[in-house]
C-alpha cells in the first residue's frame, strides 16, 4: 500500500506503531505495514488465539542466508541485534537496536510464531530501510559483563490487536542479503486457560556473544570449557550469538534457544486451538500475583535458571490452585538475581548466586567453583515432583511404569512401553516426598549413570503439577518449518508421537475441568 494512499482510519494506528522511531527509512517503513496490523482491536475473547491461527500466515519468517563468524564461532556481525525488553505489553515502546558491519542498509519484518495452517508465523509488516551503521562493541565492566549500549535504530508501539506471543523481527542487510533475528514478547493481563513460560534466562545464559561470554565462560577456560560458579554477569543488552549446544542451528541466529525446544509446544497449542498467553522469565520473577490469572501455568524446554522469586511466586500459584506443567528438564537448578543493567533498567542483567538443593561431591569433583556459592536453596523437588541429579546430562526412552494413570488414557501404552529417545539431554532425576505423588515414567540413561523420573502430585484445590522430565519432551508434539531434531548422549527423539500428543492432550484437558 502506498503510505500518500492510506487511509484516515488507519493514519492513527501506523503512527502509533513507529512513534517514537530513530533513524533513516521512517517513510518506507510507513508504506509497507500490513493491513492486518491495523485492525480493530480485538477483545479478551476465549477464542482468541484460535482466530489469530485462522489469519494468513507464511513460512518467510524463516532465515534463508545466516552466516557466522569464524572468528568468533558465534556472532554474525554483518547484521545483528537485539531489542530493549524481553516482553511488553500492548500499548508500550520497545526499542530495536541493530548493528551491521560493513555499514548496510537493512530492513525489519516482523512476525509472530504460532501455527497459521502449517506456517507456523503470520507477517506484520516491514520497517525500514534504516541506513544501518557499526554499533561499538562493549568494554568488559564488572564481573565480565558485556552490555552493549547502543542507539535504537527504531521504537515501535506494540498496537493493541497483537495478541500476546514470541515474535521475531527478521533482520535484512542490503549488502550480499545476509539476515539474522531480533526476538521479544508480547504480553497481556486477561484471564486465560494457558500460560506459556519462555525460558529467556536459560537463553542468556548460554549466549557466549560475542565470543565466549556466557554465564559459563569465566575467562580461565578454553572455548570447549564450562565453568560453573558465581562472579559471572550476562546481560540481556546484546545480540543472541550462535546457539551453543546439542545441534548445529545457524539460522536460529539472534533467537535465543526458542525456536530449539519451544517452539514445537507453541506451534501445537496454536494449532489445536488452546487458549494460550506468553511470558518470560523475568515477568515470573516480577510479576506474582500474574501467574494467578491462568488456569495453568507452563515450564518448557530448557528452563534451568530461576531467582528465589521465580521458585516462590509459581510455589505460591500452586498453592492458589494454579495447575503446573514442567513440560521441560534440567528445572530450577541454578540460582540466579536480577540487576538493572548501566541505564538503570531494571532486570536487564543475571549472575549465578547458587543451586537448588544440596550440592553433589560428583559435581564438586568436577566444578569446584561450584563450592563457592553462598546462596543455595531449598530442592527444586519440592515444586517440580523430582530434582536436578548428577551427571545431569544423558538421554533415553521414555518408559510407561502407571499404564492405569488417566495421562496414558487412549495411548494403549502399557508398562515397559517406550517412546523412543524422548528424554535428554538433561532430565529430572530423584522423585521428591511429596503426599499423593505418583511417578508416571522412569528409567535409565543410555550412555550415563542416573535414572530420570517423570512424576505428578494433586496441588492443594484439585489442581495438579506434572514433570514431564525432559527437555525434549515438545519435540514429541510437532515439527514446525525449519525444526531440527536434536541428538546427544545417544538419544535422538523420534519426532511427533501421537502418545506424547494424547498425554499431554490429557493432561491438559484435565487442567481445564
Amino acid at each position: 500500500m502506498d503510505k500518500t494512499k492510506a487511509s484516515h482510519h488507519h493514519r492513527m494506528n501506523r503512527r502509533d506503531l513507529l512513534k517514537g522511531a530513530a533513524g533513516a527509512g521512517l517513510g518506507a517503513a510507513f508504506g509497507r505495514l500490513a493491513d492486518s496490523v491495523l485492525a480493530k482491536p480485538t477483545s479478551a475473547r476465549h477464542d482468541l488465539i484460535r482466530s489469530e491461527n485462522e489469519k494468513r500466515g507464511t513460512t518467510d519468517w524463516m532465515l534463508s542466508k545466516a552466516r557466522v563468524d569464524p572468528k568468533t564461532r558465534y556472532r554474525c556481525p554483518w547484521i545483528e541485534g537485539y531489542c530493549s525488553r524481553n516482553s511488553v505489553p500492548a500499548g508500550e515502546s520497545l526499542g530495536i537496536m541493530v548493528s551491521t558491519n560493513p555499514p548496510s542498509s537493512f530492513v525489519i519484518d516482523l512476525y509472530r510464531l504460532g501455527y497459521y495452517g502449517g506456517k507456523g508465523g503470520r507477517h506484520l509488516g516491514q520497517l525500514g530501510p534504516f541506513k544501518g551503521t557499526v554499533q561499538s562493541d562493549p568494554e568488559v565492566g564488572e564481573e565480565r559483563l558485556r552490555e552493549c549500549r547502543w542507539e535504537a535504530t527504531t521504537k515501535i508501539v506494540i498496537p493493541t490487536d497483537w495478541p500476546s506471543g514470541v515474535y521475531l523481527g527478521k533482520l535484512t542487510a542490503e549488502k550480499e542479503g545476509l539476515q539474522s533475528y531480533v526476538i521479544f514478547i508480547v504480553r497481556d493481563d486477561r484471564p486465560c486457560d494457558f500460560l506459556f513460560q519462555c525460558s529467556d534466562a536459560t537463553w542468556s545464559a548460554y549466549n557466549r556473544w560475542p565470543s565466549t561470554w556466557s554465564l559459563y565462560d569465566d575467562g580461565t577456560k578454553d572455548e570447549q570449557g564450562w565453568y560453573w560458579g558465581p562472579s559471572v554477569r550476562v546481560s540481556w543488552d546484546r545480540p543472541y550469538g550462535k546457539y551453543r549446544q546439542v545441534v548445529d542451528a545457524p539460522l536460529s541466529q539472534g533467537s535465543g534457544s526458542f525456536l530449539l525446544w519451544e517452539f514445537p509446544l507453541a506451534f501445537w497449542m496454536e494449532k489445536e486451538g488452546y487458549d494460550v498467553s506468553y511470558i518470560s522469565n523475568v515477568d515470573t520473577h516480577a510479576d506474582g500475583k500474574g501467574l494467578l490469572r491462568p488456569k495453568a501455568w507452563i515450564s518448557v524446554g530448557h528452563d534451568e535458571y530461576w531467582s528465589l522469586d521465580m521458585f516462590n511466586n509459581v510455589k505460591a500459584a500452586a498453592a492458589a490452585g494454579v495447575n503446573l506443567a514442567f513440560l521441560s528438564g534440567n528445572i530450577c537448578y541454578g540460582v540466579l538475581t536480577f540487576f538493572s543493567n548501566g541505564s538503570g533498567t531494571h532486570h536487564r542483567v543475571i549472575t549465578r548466586i547458587g543451586q537448588f538443593g544440596t550440592l553433589d561431591e560428583r559435581s564438586l569433583k568436577d566444578f569446584p567453583e561450584m563450592g563457592r556459592f553462598k546462596h543455595n536453596a531449598a530442592t527444586e523437588a519440592t515444586l517440580i515432583g523430582a530434582r536436578n541429579v548428577y551427571p545431569i546430562v544423558g538421554g533415553g526412552d521414555w518408559v510407561c511404569v502407571k499404564e492405569k494413570h488417566w495421562i496414558f488414557e487412549g495411548t494403549g501404552m502399557k508398562n515397559g512401553d517406550r517412546i523412543p529417545g524422548l528424554v535428554g539431554w538433561e532430565w529430572m532425576g530423584k522423585p521428591a516426598d511429596i503426599p499423593g505423588l505418583e511417578v508416571v515414567a522412569q528409567g535409565g540413561l543410555i550412555k550415563h549413570e542416573g535414572a530420570y523420573t517423570a512424576t505428578i502430585y494433586p496441588g492443594p484445590k484439585g489442581n495438579f503439577v506434572f514433570n514431564a522430565a525432559t527437555i525434549w519432551w515438545s519435540d514429541g508434539l510437532s515439527a514446525p518449518p525449519g525444526y531440527i531434531h536434536p541428538s546427544a548422549h545417544g538419544a535422538s527423539p523420534k519426532g511427533p508421537d501421537p502418545r506424547v500428543q494424547r498425554i499431554t492432550a490429557n493432561l491438559f484437558n484435565r487442567f481445564l475441568a
